[in-house]
């Protein structure tokens, strides 16, 4: 069977050619609610956590998320990375190229997870402690993160096939098999912490489980699906050129990934010191916060897919039309967003712990009151960071990261513990600010490359 045929008989979509907005949106859509269940697994875990075992055990699981973001973000940025040259290749209609690249990514997922794994398990208590975590709570937080890090290479498998379906064009069949195993975390969070008494260790099983299970379907699905990347021996022959492109464009969005991370794991160490109540209350808001911003780390992930097809087919003017209606997109979300934070992130955090917690809630509202006017620029982010990245160019949507970093780390450093809780609330607005700096004046300047050359339309 021809490549040809093959594309004719799945769900992979060229977005070479079309209406930019109708393509995005119908990408974007399957794309955020994968997200969502990607992300319930450690809501879950929250969710369950804080209405069965209380406040602690909120503190403790909830408190891990920039942990965890860091950990899976690098993990996840790899894989993206990867997938932006499975989908230039993919553009090109290079598909003999683009097998052999899914292969070497496949070598290099699988290394960066076990050196992770071990690397992590070894520097555990260290990590915590780092990160202002008391005695209390410490066993809790070691435990559950201990197996979060056995755990890594079903992330990763997970994360690199559903990358490799996407950069084809088809963001709704890991959408099904995570809808599938998120059902499955949740079923095991109950029976393991409310029927089988395990605490937070039991929290981290499920996550584990319901991640390998997603794998797995996704596997056997590209198997029976998706002949274009069915691989060969040859396609395994390792290449050092090859494997040194993928790290050039994996590195620094995992890099990005982890900066930002670090960025937001200083901040909870900065939360941390003001005690439980508030440990609970600002994870809590980071729970639904993520959620509500899914929508932005959807269209980013989409406009790397479309920039990244229509620049591997050589049409460039494309890619400027996606990012402009993308922009758009974007804007009109942030005002929903805002509106419903403002309003009614009282409501919302009434999911995690219980309406008498009132300290906890108060924590939760005033960090949203802090933050939401400032969601147009987190938005942007996402789209010219990965707009660049779909382009080829790794190094600057890293530097955004390093100005996050610097910005986060700024505030933090001038008011943590020394004024109030809202003052590290900050902390977030500045760097998402931050981060624009270096990446609309390089989109800018790439676009003007462009007029000079002719490759776009004056």
């Amino acid at each position: 069977m021809s490549d040809n045929t093959t594309m004719k008989n799945t769900t992979i979509h060229d977005m070479t050619t079309g209406s930019p907005a109708r393509l995005i949106m119908q990408f974007m859509i399957p794309m955020f609610l994968g997200n969502i269940f990607q992300q319930f697994y450690n809501i879950a875990d929250s969710i369950i956590a804080g209405q069965f075992l209380g406040v602690r055990a909120l503190a403790a699981i909830g408190s891990t998320g920039s942990l965890m973001f860091f950990v899976t973000g690098w993990l996840n940025g790899l894989s993206s990375g990867f997938a932006i040259l499975v989908s230039q290749w993919f553009g090109a209609k290079e598909y003999e190229r683009m097998r052999h690249y899914v292969a070497m990514s496949i070598y290099l997922a699988a290394g960066w997870a076990v050196l992770m794994t071990i690397g992590l398990g070894i520097a555990n208590e260290p990590i915590l402690r780092l990160m202002n975590y008391k005695d209390s709570i410490m066993p809790d937080v070691k435990a559950y993160m201990g197996i979060i890090y056995a755990g890594l290479i079903v992330t990763a498998a997970y994360n690199s096939l559903a990358a490799f379906l996407r950069a084809l064009g088809d963001s709704k069949s890991p959408l099904y098999f995570l809808i599938i195993s998120a059902v499955i975390n949740v079923g095991l969070d109950v029976a393991f912490i409310i029927y089988g008494g395990m605490g937070v260790e039991g929290c981290a099983y499920a996550t584990v489980i319901a991640q390998g299970i997603s794998a797995v379907l996704c596997f056997i699905y590209i198997v029976k699906k998706f002949p274009i990347l069915h691989l060969k021996k040859e396609n395994f022959r390792f290449s050092l050129p090859a494997c040194g492109k993928l790290m050039a464009l994996g590195v620094p969005m995992a890099l990005q990934f982890s900066i930002t991370a670090i960025g937001t794991i200083i901040v909870q160490g900065a939360v941390n010191v003001y005690g439980e109540d508030y440990m609970a209350g600002f994870s809590a808001a980071a729970k639904i916060q993520n959620v509500i911003c899914t929508v932005f780390v959807a269209f980013g992930a989409t406009i790397a897919t479309y920039v990244g097809q229509n620049w591997g087919a050589g049409k460039v003017d494309r890619v400027r039309k996606g990012v402009r209606c993308t922009q758009i997109m974007i804007l009109a979300y942030s005002v929903i967003a805002m509106t419903l934070v403002f309003f009614f992130s009282k409501y919302m955090t009434y999911l995690f712990i219980s309406p008498s917690e009132t300290k906890v809630i108060e924590v939760s509202v005033l960090y949203f009151h802090m933050v939401f006017w400032c969601y147009p620029f987190l938005g942007s982010i996402f789209l010219y960071r990965n707009t660049l990245q779909g382009l080829g160019y790794g190094l600057v949507p890293m530097l955004g990261g390093v100005f996050e970093l610097v910005a986060r780390s700024a505030i933090v450093v001038l008011v943590a513990g020394k004024t109030s809780f809202a003052g590290v609330c900050l902390a977030d607005p500045a760097a998402w600010i931050s981060a624009l700096i270096p990446l609309i004046p390089y989109y800018i300047y790439v676009t003007r490359k462009w007029k000079k050359q002719g490759k776009i339309a004056v």
